[in-house]
C-alpha cells in the first residue's frame, strides 16, 4: 500500500476540487496512483450526479455572457434545488462558465434527447451515401454510420461537447463534480446564442479561440 501524503492530497484536491476526506479516500482506494484518484472521484460525482438528478431544481439564475467586443451574447438558465445554492458563489461560477462555453462552441441542443429525428435522419443519409461510394460491406456501413451519427449528436449537444476550460472533461461531466461537491441537483434548462450578423454572409472567424483567450485575460 502506497503511504498517502498530505501533498499528494493537496495536489489531488487542487486538481478536482473535491473535499479532503473523498480525496484521501480516493488515493486509498487507487494505492496513491493520483490519475486513477482523479478518475475515481469523477465517477463518484457522476454516481452522485444519478442519485440526485430526479431531485425537482426550479430555483437557479439567468446569466448572460458577452463576447469583448460585442460579437456574441449568450443567456443560460441554469436551475439548483434552492434559492440558497443559487446565489452560491461557486454555483453562480458554474452558470457562467457554461455561458462562456456556449458562445465558445455554440452547441445547438441542451442534451441529445431533444435533437430531433429528422435532423438525425438527415445526416444518417449523408453518411450511408458516402460510405457506400466507398465500396465497404453493407453490415460494416451499418457500424460506421452509427458511429458518425451518435459523435455527430454529441458535437451539437451542450451536455456532450468536451468542456472548453478542460476538454478532459465533458459539461455533463463537469456539471456532475459541481453537484457531488455542491449537494444539490443541478441542470442546464435552456440557452439562447446570438452571433453579430448571424444569418448574413460574412467572413468566418475562430471565435472560439478568441473567447477562451478572453476567459484567460479574466
Amino acid at each position: 500500500m502506497a503511504q498517502i501524503t498530505a501533498s499528494l492530497v493537496k495536489e489531488l484536491r487542487e486538481k478536482t476540487g473535491a473535499g479532503m476526506m473523498d480525496c484521501k479516500k480516493a488515493l486509498k482506494e487507487t494505492d496513491g496512483d493520483l490519475d486513477k484518484a482523479v478518475e475515481y472521484l469523477r465517477t463518484k460525482g457522476l454516481s452522485d450526479a444519478a442519485k440526485k438528478s430526479d431531485r425537482v431544481a426550479a430555483e437557479g439564475i439567468v446569466t448572460s455572457y458577452i463576447h469583448a467586443g460585442g460579437k456574441i451574447g449568450v443567456l443560460v438558465e441554469v436551475n439548483s434545488e434552492t434559492d440558497f445554492v443559487a446565489k452560491n458563489e461557486e454555483f453562480q461560477e458554474l452558470a457562467r462558465d457554461i455561458a462562456m462555453h456556449i458562445c465558445a462552441s455554440n452547441p445547438k441542443y441542451v442534451s441529445p434527447d431533444e435533437v430531433e429525428q429528422s435532423v438525425i435522419n438527415a445526416e444518417k443519409d449523408i453518411y450511408i451515401a458516402k460510405a457506400k461510394e466507398s465500396g465497404k460491406p453493407e453490415h460494416i456501413i451499418e457500424k460506421i454510420v452509427e458511429g458518425q451519427v451518435n459523435k455527430f449528436v454529441n458535437s451539437i449537444c451542450l451536455l456532450t461537447q468536451p468542456f472548453v476550460k478542460n476538454p478532459d472533461l465533458t459539461v455533463e461531466q463537469y456539471i456532475a463534480e459541481k453537484i457531488a461537491k455542491i449537494g444539490e441537483n443541478i441542470r442546464v434548462r435552456r440557452f439562447s446564442r446570438y452571433e453579430l450578423g448571424e444569418g448574413l454572409e460574412k467572413k468566418e472567424e475562430n471565435f472560439a479561440e478568441e473567447v477562451m483567450s478572453q476567459i484567460k485575460k479574466d
